[in-house]
């Protein structure tokens, strides 16, 4: 049993405005993903956790067969109506439905975190990868490098008290623990690199949806009620409200490379 259950229904909440919105936010890293794997029309792509389908829909323009899997019924609504090539289903990332050395890529972006078990997402998608086959993860940068980590926290003081030795949003990244874990599958780290990403949202009220459109946002407002979680992201973001309205967030996007 893995986490499907409990993040489907919460990334489901803000379909439209995660795809619309927040979604495009990793763009810098989807970009250097795709220039680092040289797809080409004989590889065989799946996008682990692959949300409303940006970047299932940008690596299937290369002529890449492209798959995406998420938890979420509503965000894969969202990744049908891109028309891309791409073909999308929902799942659970510690159960993939398909068979033995199957791709030639898996990617997973901000999404491995939310395993259950990431032990246990990274040893199916070892499972489902082709001998020499690569794994591509993208989490947070270091925390410090990340101006959006105050909204992550301005959200997180309106979750419930997590369970005892629950990973929060950085747990991946700090003391290199992705790598730790990739390295312990049996992943051979080929590449590491963090990316500058701008976050810049027109003005106050798209920078809101946006924000409120994440599984964390979704569980803060069950919580403790969509008022409250509002209020508190918008204090949140007052110091990066620039002169002509916009709302901008300098961050980094930690890409980890790894082969099978």
């Amino acid at each position: 049993m893995g986490s499907a259950a409990i993040q489907g229904p919460l990334w489901g909440k803000q379909p439209k405005d995660w795809a619309t919105i927040q979604e495009q936010t990793g763009n810098a890293g989807y970009a250097y993903a795709l220039n680092s794997l040289n797809l080409n029309p004989a590889d065989k792509l799946l996008d682990v956790g692959c949300g409303s389908g940006l970047f299932s829909g940008i690596a299937s323009a290369t002529g890449a067969y492209v798959t995406g899997i998420d938890a979420s019924e509503a965000l894969i609504e969202q990744a049908w109506l891109r028309n891309t090539t791409a073909h999308f289903s929902t799942g659970e990332m510690e159960e993939l439905p398909f068979a033995d050395n199957t791709f030639d890529v898996v990617c997973g972006f901000n999404s491995f975190q939310y395993a259950a078990s990431t032990g246990n997402a990274f040893a199916e998608a070892r499972r489902v990868l082709k001998p020499g086959g690569k794994i591509v993860v993208m989490i947070w940068g270091n925390k410090e490098d990340c101006e959006a980590a105050s909204n992550l926290a301005a959200i997180g003081s309106l979750l419930p008290p997590p369970p005892p030795g629950a990973p929060g949003p950085f747990a991946l990244t700090e003391n290199h623990l992705l790598e730790k874990i990739l390295g312990e599958g049996g992943f051979k780290i080929i590449n590491q690199k963090d990316i500058d990403t701008v976050w810049d949202y027109p003005d106050t009220d798209i920078a809101l949806k946006g924000l409120c459109s994440s599984g964390p946002a979704a569980r803060a407002i069950e919580n403790s009620g969509q008022q409250k979680v509002q209020d508190v992201v918008l204090q949140s973001m007052q110091p990066y409200i620039q002169s002509n309205g916009h709302v901008v967030y300098k961050n980094k996007f930690r890409v980890v490379i790894a082969e099978k």
